[in-house]
């Protein structure tokens, strides 16, 4: 048996494989996100660490099954540690803003510098955090000994070894994507230190390490199992989901929200909407289009207006298409593509006394649609052809919001069995670093198809307006968070 572990933004995910890739059990265990200060995305580690006890241990009912364990986890994050892996801070997350007043640094790069990292330059992602940290936190900052990405600090607290891999370190603003190597040029340029960069090792043919005394007990497994190095949540997804061969486009919606498609080669987006990373596989790539704000901005308005997401199905899906004339905006934490913009901020716009909490939770469900729309147009102009969407992860399963997608989206959705494909990536990953598998592993699983309905005019003239609504917004956006 193989051992995938997601350490996702709110919740982890333990996932148990058999060597014909079929799974076999799965749990998981949640832990909140903190904001401490408008704008702010933290979570305490050591909130992970208990939360991966709890799933391992109601995922494996053997300790002596599991022959192997790989991890993927959220992006962008920064876990900063003592020479021991202590934390030193709470880990900065993906969806903080924080360090939006740090890219002018990044955007004062010589061009050729910032064609290395072949990537925008965002607000959450590791370098810009870090000089954030270097600049308000500078005692914590001169302190750590490391710098880690979410599943790397936990591989670090299972196997007591320091390491990183391609697929998440491509995703910090401080790597060579072309290259694939720490970008050391233009870490010198932004005056950063280099000392605190992990090792980087192969994502799935080699053993990062073995499972400590120490952590074989918190988990309950076998003291020196093998641990694969593993990938980012989203390179492990495509993997999970068998989505790695170019001209397949994924769609995978969580806290965030992610569309895919691999490549053999690193294109980079000449409108600088999209991203480029590394994949979970040698000499593979992908095209990223980051939805900042999905089931994130529906969880939070879902607890807003009080419903159940029973309630949501029932109520918000009697609403007609375009919510007589609501819009809703998601960017909470601001947004990513298409607009590149921290400061955006969310809204409904158009209320009237004829609305009620049903209109407003279907605005905020068609609002991300249409965001995850914007994102498939980035795709598509970086010369993609779409002809059917496949969907990943739990925030897809519910057949009327897929019928939604569908129509907004206007291309067939083909979803699968797979509830966890980011799990069962990383436990595909255990699989090839201890040679059970050769290379990836066929996905057995069946799928369903949703194919869109026939244009919708109010749904129509409803994107028409969530469209206009961004650029009338943005120099508010702005000046609503001078200070006065």
């Amino acid at each position: 048996m193989l051992l995938g572990i997601d350490l996702g933004t709110s919740s982890v995910k333990a996932l148990l494989l058999d060597t014909n890739g079929t799974v076999v059990r799965e749990a998981t265990c949640a832990y909140a996100v903190q904001a401490p200060q408008p704008g702010w995305a933290e979570t305490d580690p050591e909130q992970w660490w208990n939360a991966v006890a709890i799933a391992v241990k109601n995922a494996v009912k053997n300790p002596q099954d599991v022959q192997a364990i790989a991890l993927s986890g959220q992006m962008h994050g920064v876990v900063l540690t003592d020479s021991e892996g202590t934390p030193l801070r709470p880990a900065i997350l993906w969806a903080d803003t924080r360090s939006s007043e740090m890219l002018r640094e990044y955007n004062a790069l010589d061009s050729q510098l910032r064609s290395k990292l072949a990537n925008p330059i965002a607000a959450g992602m590791a370098g810009a955090s870090l000089l954030w940290l270097r600049q308000y936190e500078p005692e914590t900052y001169a302190k750590a000994r490391w710098v880690l990405q979410p599943k790397d600090w936990l591989r670090l607290r299972l196997t007591g070894k320091v390491a990183a891999e391609p697929s998440d370190a491509s995703g910090t603003l401080l790597y060579d994507v072309v290259s694939d190597c720490w970008a050391l040029d233009v870490i010198a340029a932004l005056k950063l230190r280099c000392d605190w960069l992990p090792e980087l090792l192969p994502s799935s043919s080699s053993i990062a390490g073995n499972l400590t005394s120490e952590a074989s007990a918190h988990l309950g497994l076998i003291v020196n199992t093998p641990v694969i190095a593993g990938a980012a949540d989203t390179a492990a997804a495509a993997l999970g989901n068998g989505s790695i061969e170019p001209g397949t486009v994924q769609l995978t919606v969580g806290s965030a929200a992610q569309i895919i498609t691999p490549r053999l080669q690193p294109i980079v987006d000449p409108y600088g909407r999209t991203h480029l990373y590394r994949a979970a596989l040698p000499h593979q790539w992908y095209t990223l289009a980051a939805i900042q704000n999905a089931g994130l901005a529906l969880e939070w308005v879902k607890g807003v207006l009080g419903y159940s997401w029973k309630q949501v199905y029932a109520e918000a899906f009697a609403v007609p298409p375009g919510c007589a004339g609501l819009t809703f905006l998601p960017y909470l934490t601001g947004d990513r593509t298409p607009h590149l913009d921290p400061h955006a901020r969310g809204a409904w716009v158009g209320l009237g006394l004829h609305h009620t909490r049903a209109h407003m939770m279907r605005a905020a469900l068609e609002g991300v649609a249409f965001s995850l729309k914007q994102g498939l147009e980035a795709i598509i102009a970086t010369d993609v052809t779409v002809t059917q969407l496949r969907l990943a992860g739990g925030g897809t399963l519910e057949p009327v919001w897929q019928q939604l997608l569908a129509d907004v989206l206007q291309v067939p959705l083909y979803t699968t069995t797979i509830a966890a494909a980011s799990a069962r990536g990383a436990a595909i990953l255990a699989g090839i670093g201890i040679g059970v598998f050769q290379d990836a592993i066929a996905t057995q699983t069946t799928m369903s198809v949703t194919t869109p309905n026939n244009p919708d005019s109010s749904l129509e003239a409803a994107w028409q307006r969530y469209q206009s609504l961004y650029p009338s917004l943005h120099q508010w956006h702005h000046l609503s968070q001078q200070p006065d």
